[in-house]
Protein backbone atom coordinates (compact mmCIF):
# COMPACT_ATOMS: atom_id res chain seq x y z
CA UNK A 1 0.00 0.00 0.00
CA UNK A 2 1.17 3.37 -0.46
CA UNK A 3 3.00 5.48 2.08
CA UNK A 4 0.09 7.96 2.71
CA UNK A 5 -2.49 4.97 3.53
CA UNK A 6 -0.67 3.76 6.18
CA UNK A 7 1.51 6.28 7.54
CA UNK A 8 0.26 9.51 9.23
CA UNK A 9 1.48 13.03 8.68
CA UNK A 10 0.71 16.61 9.03
CA UNK A 11 -1.74 18.11 6.29
CA UNK A 12 -0.33 20.41 3.70
CA UNK A 13 -0.53 21.70 0.62
CA UNK A 14 -0.29 19.43 -2.35
CA UNK A 15 3.03 20.03 -4.68
CA UNK A 16 3.30 21.87 -8.08
CA UNK A 17 6.46 21.81 -9.80
CA UNK A 18 8.89 20.91 -12.51
CA UNK A 19 12.33 19.88 -11.73
CA UNK A 20 13.66 20.77 -15.40
CA UNK A 21 16.57 18.65 -16.73
CA UNK A 22 16.95 16.75 -13.79
CA UNK A 23 19.19 13.59 -14.37
CA UNK A 24 16.39 11.18 -13.11
CA UNK A 25 17.34 7.74 -11.13
CA UNK A 26 14.90 5.31 -10.65
CA UNK A 27 16.45 1.86 -10.67
CA UNK A 28 13.66 -0.50 -9.85
CA UNK A 29 11.50 1.72 -12.46
CA UNK A 30 14.10 0.89 -15.30
CA UNK A 31 14.48 4.84 -15.51
CA UNK A 32 17.86 6.50 -16.08
CA UNK A 33 17.97 10.05 -18.20
CA UNK A 34 17.75 13.74 -18.35
CA UNK A 35 14.05 14.64 -18.39
CA UNK A 36 11.59 17.44 -16.49
CA UNK A 37 9.61 15.83 -13.72
CA UNK A 38 6.58 17.63 -13.17
CA UNK A 39 4.66 17.23 -10.23
CA UNK A 40 1.21 18.18 -10.33
CA UNK A 41 -1.44 18.27 -7.28
CA UNK A 42 1.30 15.74 -5.28
CA UNK A 43 1.94 13.34 -7.87
CA UNK A 44 4.33 12.27 -10.33
CA UNK A 45 2.60 13.67 -13.85
CA UNK A 46 4.62 13.05 -16.58
CA UNK A 47 8.56 12.90 -17.16
CA UNK A 48 8.89 14.70 -20.32
CA UNK A 49 11.67 15.19 -22.75
CA UNK A 50 14.20 17.90 -21.39
CA UNK A 51 12.69 21.62 -21.39
CA UNK A 52 9.43 20.46 -22.89
CA UNK A 53 7.22 20.32 -19.76
CA UNK A 54 4.40 22.95 -19.68
CA UNK A 55 5.04 25.03 -16.88
CA UNK A 56 2.19 26.73 -16.77
CA UNK A 57 0.64 27.56 -13.43
CA UNK A 58 3.71 25.40 -11.43
CA UNK A 59 6.96 26.27 -9.62
CA UNK A 60 9.88 25.50 -12.17
CA UNK A 61 13.66 24.64 -10.50
CA UNK A 62 16.35 24.47 -12.65
CA UNK A 63 17.52 20.89 -11.83
CA UNK A 64 20.56 20.54 -15.09
CA UNK A 65 23.22 18.72 -13.43
CA UNK A 66 21.11 17.73 -10.59
CA UNK A 67 19.86 14.35 -9.53
CA UNK A 68 16.28 13.54 -9.11
CA UNK A 69 15.97 10.01 -6.96
CA UNK A 70 12.79 8.36 -5.34
CA UNK A 71 12.63 9.96 -1.81
CA UNK A 72 13.89 7.51 0.77
CA UNK A 73 12.23 5.38 3.40
CA UNK A 74 14.08 4.62 6.64
CA UNK A 75 12.39 1.96 8.77
CA UNK A 76 14.32 2.05 12.16
CA UNK A 77 14.42 5.53 13.56
CA UNK A 78 14.46 6.27 17.27
CA UNK A 79 11.66 9.62 18.20
CA UNK A 80 12.12 9.10 21.60
CA UNK A 81 8.76 10.49 22.07
CA UNK A 82 6.69 9.70 24.30
CA UNK A 83 9.37 10.27 27.68
CA UNK A 84 12.72 11.73 26.49
CA UNK A 85 11.23 14.86 24.01
CA UNK A 86 14.60 16.82 25.15
CA UNK A 87 16.75 14.34 22.46
CA UNK A 88 14.05 14.55 19.45
CA UNK A 89 10.15 14.85 18.73
CA UNK A 90 7.91 13.56 16.23
CA UNK A 91 8.26 17.26 14.68
CA UNK A 92 12.15 17.41 14.74
CA UNK A 93 12.67 13.60 13.72
CA UNK A 94 10.52 14.15 10.82
CA UNK A 95 12.20 17.53 9.74
CA UNK A 96 16.00 15.89 9.82
CA UNK A 97 14.12 12.94 7.63
CA UNK A 98 12.94 15.50 5.39
CA UNK A 99 16.36 17.16 5.42
CA UNK A 100 18.19 14.00 4.77
CA UNK A 101 15.54 13.49 1.24
CA UNK A 102 13.45 10.59 3.34
CA UNK A 103 9.93 10.42 2.52
CA UNK A 104 8.99 7.60 4.93
CA UNK A 105 10.26 6.17 8.49
CA UNK A 106 8.99 4.07 11.09
CA UNK A 107 9.49 4.51 14.62
CA UNK A 108 10.45 2.27 17.14
CA UNK A 109 8.63 1.25 20.36
CA UNK A 110 11.20 1.62 23.19
CA UNK A 111 10.14 4.96 24.42
CA UNK A 112 9.12 5.78 27.77
CA UNK A 113 6.91 3.82 28.93
CA UNK A 114 7.13 1.65 25.65
CA UNK A 115 4.67 1.78 23.07
CA UNK A 116 2.49 -1.66 24.11
CA UNK A 117 -1.04 -0.77 24.06
CA UNK A 118 -3.48 0.29 21.18
CA UNK A 119 -4.08 3.11 23.04
CA UNK A 120 -0.08 4.01 22.79
CA UNK A 121 -0.28 3.73 19.42
CA UNK A 122 -3.18 5.76 18.74
CA UNK A 123 -1.65 8.88 20.72
CA UNK A 124 1.23 8.72 18.75
CA UNK A 125 -1.00 8.57 15.68
CA UNK A 126 -2.37 11.74 16.23
CA UNK A 127 0.73 13.51 17.11
CA UNK A 128 2.03 12.68 13.76
CA UNK A 129 -1.20 14.19 12.34
CA UNK A 130 -0.13 17.25 14.31
CA UNK A 131 2.87 17.65 13.42
CA UNK A 132 5.22 15.13 10.82
CA UNK A 133 6.65 16.82 8.36
CA UNK A 134 6.78 13.17 6.28
CA UNK A 135 4.88 10.59 6.84
CA UNK A 136 5.41 8.29 9.88
CA UNK A 137 4.47 4.68 10.81
CA UNK A 138 4.66 3.29 14.57
CA UNK A 139 5.73 -0.08 15.17
CA UNK A 140 4.52 -1.73 18.84
CA UNK A 141 6.39 -3.43 21.47
CA UNK A 142 6.61 -7.79 21.22
CA UNK A 143 6.81 -7.78 24.59
CA UNK A 144 4.58 -6.26 27.57
CA UNK A 145 6.68 -2.96 28.19
CA UNK A 146 9.78 -4.72 26.61
CA UNK A 147 10.30 -6.71 29.68
CA UNK A 148 10.76 -10.51 27.95
CA UNK A 149 8.20 -11.72 29.60
CA UNK A 150 4.66 -12.12 28.13
CA UNK A 151 3.60 -11.11 24.44
CA UNK A 152 1.42 -7.56 23.81
CA UNK A 153 -2.05 -8.01 22.71
CA UNK A 154 -0.54 -7.82 19.11
CA UNK A 155 -4.24 -7.84 17.33
CA UNK A 156 -5.39 -5.27 19.14
CA UNK A 157 -1.85 -3.10 18.43
CA UNK A 158 -2.45 -3.60 14.38
CA UNK A 159 -6.09 -2.47 14.38
CA UNK A 160 -4.70 0.77 16.08
CA UNK A 161 -2.59 0.78 13.28
CA UNK A 162 0.75 -0.28 14.38
CA UNK A 163 2.99 -1.07 11.48
CA UNK A 164 4.94 -4.14 12.94
CA UNK A 165 6.43 -5.46 16.20
CA UNK A 166 9.92 -4.98 17.74
CA UNK A 167 11.58 -4.40 21.35
CA UNK A 168 14.58 -2.71 19.85
CA UNK A 169 16.82 -1.78 22.31
CA UNK A 170 16.66 -4.80 23.90
CA UNK A 171 17.10 -8.45 22.09
CA UNK A 172 14.08 -11.13 22.67
CA UNK A 173 16.01 -13.55 24.48
CA UNK A 174 13.57 -15.94 24.96
CA UNK A 175 13.05 -18.50 22.49
CA UNK A 176 9.79 -19.43 23.96
CA UNK A 177 8.36 -15.57 23.83
CA UNK A 178 9.76 -15.52 20.29
CA UNK A 179 8.06 -18.12 18.91
CA UNK A 180 4.78 -17.32 20.05
CA UNK A 181 5.14 -13.91 18.74
CA UNK A 182 6.00 -15.50 15.28
CA UNK A 183 2.66 -17.72 15.83
CA UNK A 184 0.82 -14.57 16.59
CA UNK A 185 1.71 -13.03 13.36
CA UNK A 186 -0.19 -15.55 11.82
CA UNK A 187 -3.29 -13.60 13.52
CA UNK A 188 -2.19 -10.64 12.96
CA UNK A 189 0.20 -9.54 10.22
CA UNK A 190 2.83 -7.04 10.42
CA UNK A 191 6.46 -8.15 10.51
CA UNK A 192 8.73 -8.48 13.60
CA UNK A 193 11.90 -6.57 13.68
CA UNK A 194 14.56 -7.73 15.44
CA UNK A 195 17.57 -6.85 18.06
CA UNK A 196 20.12 -9.97 17.82
CA UNK A 197 21.85 -9.79 20.86
CA UNK A 198 22.49 -12.90 23.13
CA UNK A 199 22.76 -10.71 26.46
CA UNK A 200 24.59 -13.70 28.11
CA UNK A 201 27.39 -12.83 25.33
CA UNK A 202 28.02 -9.47 25.48
CA UNK A 203 27.56 -9.28 29.18
CA UNK A 204 29.26 -5.49 30.01
CA UNK A 205 30.78 -5.24 26.31
CA UNK A 206 31.07 -1.63 25.09
CA UNK A 207 32.82 -1.90 21.81
CA UNK A 208 33.64 -4.84 19.24
CA UNK A 209 35.57 -7.45 20.97
CA UNK A 210 39.07 -7.99 19.02
CA UNK A 211 42.95 -6.12 19.02
CA UNK A 212 41.34 -2.75 19.29
CA UNK A 213 39.14 -3.50 22.71
CA UNK A 214 42.34 -5.67 23.82
CA UNK A 215 44.55 -2.78 23.23
CA UNK A 216 42.18 0.03 24.99
CA UNK A 217 41.61 -2.23 27.45
CA UNK A 218 37.59 -2.03 27.05
CA UNK A 219 35.39 -4.86 27.43
CA UNK A 220 34.06 -6.21 24.29
CA UNK A 221 31.06 -7.60 22.58
CA UNK A 222 31.50 -10.72 20.52
CA UNK A 223 30.25 -11.40 17.00
CA UNK A 224 28.62 -14.34 17.82
CA UNK A 225 26.12 -12.60 20.04
CA UNK A 226 24.56 -10.72 17.55
CA UNK A 227 25.05 -14.53 14.67
CA UNK A 228 24.00 -16.73 17.11
CA UNK A 229 20.76 -15.19 17.47
CA UNK A 230 19.97 -14.60 13.92
CA UNK A 231 20.69 -18.04 12.97
CA UNK A 232 17.95 -18.74 16.36
CA UNK A 233 15.66 -16.87 15.09
CA UNK A 234 15.52 -17.68 10.97
CA UNK A 235 15.63 -20.98 12.46
CA UNK A 236 12.26 -20.08 14.09
CA UNK A 237 10.46 -18.28 11.60
CA UNK A 238 11.18 -21.43 9.21
CA UNK A 239 9.35 -23.49 11.93
CA UNK A 240 6.29 -21.23 12.35
CA UNK A 241 6.45 -20.28 8.58
CA UNK A 242 6.35 -16.50 9.58
CA UNK A 243 8.58 -14.03 8.71
CA UNK A 244 11.23 -11.63 10.29
CA UNK A 245 13.70 -8.50 9.69
CA UNK A 246 17.05 -8.80 11.30
CA UNK A 247 17.74 -4.70 12.15
CA UNK A 248 21.38 -3.17 12.19
CA UNK A 249 23.49 -5.95 10.95
CA UNK A 250 27.20 -5.41 11.68
CA UNK A 251 29.07 -8.92 11.57
CA UNK A 252 30.34 -10.85 8.74
CA UNK A 253 28.81 -14.25 10.15
CA UNK A 254 25.25 -12.70 10.81
CA UNK A 255 25.52 -11.96 7.24
CA UNK A 256 26.26 -15.42 6.62
CA UNK A 257 23.50 -16.40 8.95
CA UNK A 258 20.54 -14.34 6.70
CA UNK A 259 22.23 -15.21 3.37
CA UNK A 260 21.89 -18.99 4.21
CA UNK A 261 18.27 -18.76 5.72
CA UNK A 262 16.96 -16.71 2.32
CA UNK A 263 18.57 -19.99 0.39
CA UNK A 264 16.83 -22.22 2.59
CA UNK A 265 13.41 -20.21 1.63
CA UNK A 266 12.94 -18.72 5.42
CA UNK A 267 11.20 -15.09 5.03
CA UNK A 268 13.87 -12.78 6.13
CA UNK A 269 14.95 -9.33 5.25
CA UNK A 270 17.47 -7.52 6.73
CA UNK A 271 19.37 -3.89 7.26
CA UNK A 272 22.37 -2.48 7.54
CA UNK A 273 22.99 0.84 9.27
CA UNK A 274 25.55 3.60 7.18
CA UNK A 275 27.76 4.24 10.35
CA UNK A 276 28.17 0.37 9.97
CA UNK A 277 29.21 0.30 6.46
CA UNK A 278 31.75 3.30 7.11
CA UNK A 279 33.51 2.74 9.88
CA UNK A 280 35.24 0.32 11.48
CA UNK A 281 36.14 -0.29 15.30
CA UNK A 282 39.88 1.39 14.44
CA UNK A 283 37.65 4.76 15.23
CA UNK A 284 37.07 4.04 18.78
CA UNK A 285 41.02 4.62 19.26
CA UNK A 286 39.88 8.45 19.65
CA UNK A 287 37.76 6.84 22.70
CA UNK A 288 35.21 9.58 21.36
CA UNK A 289 31.70 7.75 22.70
CA UNK A 290 29.63 11.23 20.51
CA UNK A 291 30.40 10.09 17.15
CA UNK A 292 31.47 5.94 17.76
CA UNK A 293 29.41 4.57 20.69
CA UNK A 294 26.37 2.67 19.81
CA UNK A 295 25.17 -0.90 19.67
CA UNK A 296 25.66 -3.06 17.53
CA UNK A 297 28.99 -1.89 18.01
CA UNK A 298 31.91 -0.91 14.78
CA UNK A 299 33.49 -4.03 13.76
CA UNK A 300 36.42 -4.69 11.90
CA UNK A 301 37.25 -3.95 8.59
CA UNK A 302 36.64 -7.78 7.51
CA UNK A 303 32.72 -7.26 9.23
CA UNK A 304 32.19 -4.12 7.07
CA UNK A 305 33.43 -5.70 3.63
CA UNK A 306 30.99 -8.26 4.52
CA UNK A 307 28.10 -5.73 4.97
CA UNK A 308 28.86 -4.43 1.60
CA UNK A 309 28.82 -7.71 -0.10
CA UNK A 310 25.81 -8.55 1.54
CA UNK A 311 24.35 -5.20 -0.02
CA UNK A 312 25.53 -6.02 -3.65
CA UNK A 313 23.84 -9.32 -3.68
CA UNK A 314 20.40 -8.37 -2.22
CA UNK A 315 21.01 -10.41 1.23
CA UNK A 316 20.69 -6.79 2.67
CA UNK A 317 17.68 -5.15 0.99
CA UNK A 318 17.98 -1.95 2.58
CA UNK A 319 19.65 0.24 4.65
CA UNK A 320 18.44 2.31 7.53
CA UNK A 321 19.89 4.53 10.15
CA UNK A 322 19.27 3.70 13.52
CA UNK A 323 18.86 7.48 13.99
CA UNK A 324 19.67 7.17 17.94
CA UNK A 325 19.34 10.79 19.63
CA UNK A 326 21.04 11.43 22.66
CA UNK A 327 21.93 15.06 24.85
CA UNK A 328 25.45 16.04 25.23
CA UNK A 329 25.32 14.73 29.08
CA UNK A 330 24.68 11.64 27.76
CA UNK A 331 27.75 11.38 25.69
CA UNK A 332 30.06 13.68 27.60
CA UNK A 333 31.37 11.05 29.89
CA UNK A 334 33.88 8.09 29.54
CA UNK A 335 33.45 5.67 27.08
CA UNK A 336 32.43 3.11 28.82
CA UNK A 337 29.67 5.28 30.43
CA UNK A 338 28.20 6.87 27.66
CA UNK A 339 25.17 6.51 26.30
CA UNK A 340 24.66 4.16 22.69
CA UNK A 341 23.83 5.50 20.11
CA UNK A 342 24.11 7.83 17.29
CA UNK A 343 21.74 10.21 14.50
CA UNK A 344 21.84 9.48 11.25
CA UNK A 345 18.75 10.54 9.20
CA UNK A 346 20.52 13.84 7.95
CA UNK A 347 23.78 12.56 6.78
CA UNK A 348 23.03 8.83 5.77
CA UNK A 349 23.03 9.26 1.94
CA UNK A 350 25.91 12.00 1.59
CA UNK A 351 28.18 9.81 3.98
CA UNK A 352 27.14 6.71 1.43
CA UNK A 353 27.62 8.31 -1.43
CA UNK A 354 31.04 9.50 0.31
CA UNK A 355 32.18 6.57 1.19
CA UNK A 356 31.15 3.79 -0.69
CA UNK A 357 29.99 5.53 -4.19
CA UNK A 358 32.85 7.57 -5.15
CA UNK A 359 35.32 5.28 -4.28
CA UNK A 360 33.70 2.58 -6.08
CA UNK A 361 32.36 -0.21 -3.56
CA UNK A 362 29.17 0.18 -4.98
CA UNK A 363 27.11 2.08 -7.89
CA UNK A 364 24.74 4.97 -7.54
CA UNK A 365 21.94 3.44 -8.98
CA UNK A 366 22.79 0.32 -5.94
CA UNK A 367 22.55 2.78 -3.16
CA UNK A 368 19.34 4.69 -4.43
CA UNK A 369 17.28 1.59 -4.61
CA UNK A 370 18.52 0.34 -1.18
CA UNK A 371 17.84 3.57 0.13
CA UNK A 372 14.09 3.44 -0.15
CA UNK A 373 14.09 -0.38 -0.22
CA UNK A 374 12.97 -0.01 3.94
CA UNK A 375 9.47 0.47 2.83
CA UNK A 376 8.87 -3.05 1.37
CA UNK A 377 9.51 -5.45 4.77
CA UNK A 378 6.68 -3.82 6.32
CA UNK A 379 4.12 -4.02 3.39
CA UNK A 380 4.89 -0.71 2.11
CA UNK A 381 5.08 0.43 -1.40
CA UNK A 382 8.65 1.69 -2.19
CA UNK A 383 8.54 5.62 -3.43
CA UNK A 384 8.59 5.29 -7.61
CA UNK A 385 8.97 8.35 -10.07
CA UNK A 386 6.57 6.59 -12.55
CA UNK A 387 3.75 8.87 -13.90
CA UNK A 388 0.70 8.72 -11.64
CA UNK A 389 2.79 7.97 -8.67
CA UNK A 390 2.21 9.78 -5.05
CA UNK A 391 4.86 12.32 -5.68
CA UNK A 392 8.17 11.43 -2.80
CA UNK A 393 11.24 12.71 -5.00
CA UNK A 394 14.66 13.56 -3.54
CA UNK A 395 16.57 16.31 -5.92
CA UNK A 396 20.47 16.16 -5.21
CA UNK A 397 23.46 17.65 -5.80
CA UNK A 398 25.84 15.18 -5.93
CA UNK A 399 29.18 17.81 -6.49
CA UNK A 400 28.69 19.42 -3.36
CA UNK A 401 30.99 19.57 -0.79
CA UNK A 402 29.47 20.46 2.82
CA UNK A 403 30.39 20.06 6.90
CA UNK A 404 28.26 18.55 8.85
CA UNK A 405 26.81 19.94 11.75
CA UNK A 406 28.28 23.40 10.18
CA UNK A 407 25.37 24.96 9.79
CA UNK A 408 23.41 23.32 12.71
CA UNK A 409 21.32 20.45 12.64
CA UNK A 410 17.47 20.41 12.01
CA UNK A 411 17.81 16.96 14.49
CA UNK A 412 17.24 18.08 18.44
CA UNK A 413 20.52 16.24 19.25
CA UNK A 414 23.91 16.36 17.72
CA UNK A 415 25.30 13.00 18.33
CA UNK A 416 26.01 12.50 14.62
CA UNK A 417 28.30 9.68 13.86
CA UNK A 418 29.37 12.34 10.88
CA UNK A 419 30.00 15.53 13.16
CA UNK A 420 32.50 17.88 11.84
CA UNK A 421 33.40 15.48 8.55
CA UNK A 422 33.30 16.63 4.95
CA UNK A 423 30.86 14.84 2.93
CA UNK A 424 29.88 15.12 -0.40
CA UNK A 425 26.78 14.80 -2.38
CA UNK A 426 23.61 17.12 -0.71
CA UNK A 427 19.89 16.94 -0.54
CA UNK A 428 18.58 20.35 -1.80
CA UNK A 429 14.59 19.40 -1.94
CA UNK A 430 12.45 16.76 -0.84
CA UNK A 431 8.94 15.71 -1.88
CA UNK A 432 7.24 13.52 0.59
CA UNK A 433 3.69 12.69 0.53
CA UNK A 434 2.76 15.01 -2.31
CA UNK A 435 4.35 17.73 -0.71
CA UNK A 436 7.19 19.40 -0.41
CA UNK A 437 8.65 18.60 3.47
CA UNK A 438 12.25 19.95 2.99
CA UNK A 439 14.64 22.82 0.68
CA UNK A 440 17.76 23.60 1.73
CA UNK A 441 17.89 27.30 2.81
CA UNK A 442 20.81 28.10 0.55
CA UNK A 443 19.44 26.63 -2.49
CA UNK A 444 17.43 29.66 -4.41
CA UNK A 445 19.69 29.84 -7.26
CA UNK A 446 17.79 28.64 -10.42
CA UNK A 447 14.38 28.85 -9.00
CA UNK A 448 11.51 30.62 -10.73
CA UNK A 449 7.73 31.34 -10.71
Amino acid sequence: MSLTDLLDVRPGEDAHLVLRRATVLDPVAEIDSVQDVVIRDGRIAALEAPGAADTDGVEVIDAEGLHAFPAFFDPHVHLRTPGQEHKEDVETGTRAAAAGGYCGILAMANTVPPVSTAADVAALREMARAGASVPVGFLGTVSHAMKGEELTEMVELREAGALGFSDDGLPIADAGLMRRALQYQHLCGGNIALHEEDPRLSRDGVMHEGPVSAALGLAGVPSVSESTMVARDASLAAHESARIHVQHLSAAESVEAVRAAKAAGVRISAEASPHHLCLTDEVVRTLDPHRFKMNPPLRSERDRQALIAGLRDGTIECIATDHAPHQPEEKEVPFEQAAMGVTGLETAFAALHTELVLPGAIDLALLVERMAGGAEPFDLERPTLRPGAEANVVLCDLGAEWTVGEDGYESRSTNSWCDGRTLTGRVLVTVAAGQVAFRLRSFSLGVAS
